[in-house]
């Protein structure tokens, strides 16, 4: 395909580095936090790296990168759900002040942080009561702009259970945010 690592390198910056602030913010919305996020970002790009002879160019890169994304996602998701990280609070306790972040309000969690000036709290809030697979259709649909067929191919499940996911999802907003629209005059 390519006939050298630099010409790999190059069509790599060209179709893959260009979307890279878009899977930031897609990472931001499933992960919430920034951390979290620039690290499933980074492993999404390793991978897409190493197996950018997979890529098939003339198809979305974007929606190869956000599969990756997807499936880096769900994999480190099933890790931790199995092997929750343990610190020994003893060996810690002396450095909390310390590392503690002294720009956030005590009782503001980061999230809240990071989404401030994009989402009202109200939406923030119902958009992170959804489960995880209904949250992910909903974000890949209407805050990416994907077709059904991307996410389909980026879920790795039927069309038919991207458009029952995505409007189980809505309704789901739906029922979360009718207070906040009525307030708001919708």
């Amino acid at each position: 395909m390519w006939e050298s690592s630099e010409e790999k390198k190059e069509a790599f910056k060209v179709e893959a580095l260009a979307h890279i602030d878009t899977l930031y913010n897609a990472a931001l919305k499933f992960t919430y936090n920034r951390d979290d996020a620039s690290d499933l970002v980074q492993e999404t790009y390793f991978k897409a790296y190493k197996f950018f002879g997979n890529f098939e160019p003339g198809t979305s890169c974007k929606a190869w990168l956000f599969k990756i994304l997807k499936n880096t996602f769900i994999n480190k998701y099933r890790r931790k759900v199995r092997q929750p990280e343990q610190v020994d609070f003893d060996a810690v306790e002396p450095y909390v002040d310390l590392i503690r972040d002294k720009t956030l309000d005590p009782g503001e969690s980061l999230d809240e942080d990071i989404f401030k000036s994009h989402m009202s709290d109200d939406v923030k809030t119902a958009l992170a009561r959804l489960p995880e697979e209904f949250r992910m259709v909903l974000v890949l649909s209407d805050i990416e702009g994907f077709s059904y067929k991307e996410i389909s191919d980026i879920m790795d499940c039927p069309i038919g259970t991207v458009r029952s996911r995505l409007s189980r999802g809505r309704k789901l907003m739906y029922k979360y945010l009718l207070k906040y629209a009525k307030a708001e005059g919708y």
